[in-house]
């Protein structure tokens, strides 16, 4: 793709991926998969040897059953994504413990709840297919595209590495499938496929990213792709900020269309021969959340533009650049419920109100109804706003009870040549038995 790469020590990178496929080990990890956090965790990498490790984990998640056997074919595939690969251009990673910068909002009015670093620079990574979303559901809000249109998939397109749903060149999907792809599965490759079919090429979407970004206020954004992997040698990363992430959240919130795509856990796609699944853990954990997106790559650290919505309620939560997956998806739950707390709750309806209307037809609840936390596809405040200037709350305060648990696996595990042996003899017999089974199929 005329990009140029460098190699790099392959041990450290695959103790850092081995570290985060032993979180599927974690029962407070509450993941379902072995292979979910990994393609999270290192999805957004455009190289040769991401694509390989990527079909390894969804042909082990795809052929085994049992959980031992997937954590077994993982860490194969880990280790030979450990090899001497051929890799993008090296970013200094700005992740911070426990954040690089993180704010809360009032979805309804912007008004800032806390905040602590929300103007720090870092990369989005994937959350900015967020803006992706935004261009593409205003168009159809506005009767310039139609969910049904139908998007053909171009060679570009076809060739994008890291999280996708390998798409085929010539291949034909709807909006409304490559938009499942992009917020579900993270698809860096539905991510082209729509820039291009909506604005013609990759750079004037792009710019149309930009020039959104602007119009919201987005002063510290700077995007250079439509779906946020790690910039090849000679590139510019992607940039923003916590606060500008909020601002995005703000403006997502008020197309109730978007949540149709960011509360989905799980969906097929391709009829159904390939599974997708969220990488936003807080679904279906943390009360009314319905939006929006993760994003991840070494560099960037772990970041999350998280939302829920309770008693009429919206609050946005953004954390950027967090060194651990745990930590992210734990801070956002309390800054969610920080939001919450600050917020008075509405009055509750008079008693008078009608639930049925005057023809007869039951009216619909609110939760029936797309953007109010429940879908039908679902398997001291501050009074400063966003547009104002910067309201400096104090740095949560831990909670004991809600630590991350340490890590189970001893450091040196790797020193152990029976291990090694081990792991790769174990692997090669399940990657056999599932060719095997292939076979058979046919």
């Amino acid at each position: 793709m005329g990009e140029r790469y460098a190699h790099r020590n392959p041990l450290p990178t695959f103790l850092h991926r081995f570290r985060d496929i032993r979180d599927y080990t974690n029962p407070s990890a509450g993941q379902s998969t072995i292979c979910d956090v990994y393609r999270e965790s290192h999805g957004d990498s455009n190289n040769s040897g991401s694509i390989g490790h990527l079909f390894l984990l969804d042909l082990a998640e795809q052929q085994f059953n049992g959980t031992a056997m997937k954590f077994i074919a993982c860490t194969l595939g880990i280790w030979i994504a450990g090899l001497p690969i051929l890799a993008a251009a090296k970013l200094e990673s700005v992740a911070r413990d426990p954040w690089r910068g993180a704010i809360v909002v009032n979805a309804a009015d912007g008004s800032v709840l806390f905040e602590d670093n929300a103007d720090a620079v870092g990369y989005p990574a994937s959350v900015l297919k967020l803006m992706t979303l935004l261009l593409i559901v205003e168009q159809v809000d506005a009767g310039l595209l139609r969910l049904g249109d139908r998007v053909r998939v171009s060679a570009e397109a076809s060739r994008m590495g890291g999280s996708q749903v390998y798409l085929k060149e010539g291949e034909v999907f709807t909006i409304d499938e490559l938009l499942d792809a992009l917020m579900i599965q993270s698809a860096n490759d539905a991510a082209v496929a729509l820039a291009q079919h909506v604005a013609g090429s990759r750079e004037a979407f792009v710019r149309r990213m930009n020039e959104r970004a602007a119009q919201l206020g987005m002063t510290r954004t700077v995007f250079v792709s439509e779906h946020g992997l790690p910039p090849s040698e000679g590139q510019m990363p992607d940039t923003t900020t916590a606060r500008d992430l909020a601002k995005l959240g703000i403006e997502l919130s008020k197309h109730p269309l978007v949540f149709r795509y960011t509360s989905i856990r799980e969906r097929g796609f391709r009829n159904d021969s390939f599974i997708m699944r969220n990488h936003n853990k807080l679904l279906g954990e943390v009360e009314g959340v319905d939006g929006f997106k993760t994003g991840y790559f070494r560099a960037a650290g772990y970041s999350i533009l998280a939302t829920a919505k309770r008693n009429n309620v919206r609050i946005i939560a953004a954390v950027l650049g967090s060194e651990n997956r745990l930590v992210r998806d734990q801070k956002a739950r309390e800054l969610l419920a920080l939001g919450f707390s600050k917020v008075p709750k509405p009055a509750p309806l008079p008693s008078s109100t009608p639930l049925i209307s005057a023809s007869g037809i039951p009216t619909l609840h609110e939760s029936s109804i797309p953007g109010s936390g429940v879908h039908s596809r679902i398997t001291g405040t501050s009074s400063e706003s966003l547009s104002g200037g910067s309201t400096h709350s104090p740095r949560l305060p831990p909670d004991p009870s809600q630590e991350v648990a340490d890590e189970t696996l001893p450091q040196d595990v790797f020193g152990r040549p029976i291990l090694w042996a081990a792991t790769l003899g174990a692997g090669a017999l399940i990657l056999g038995a599932a060719f095997t089974r292939i076979r058979r199929k046919k």
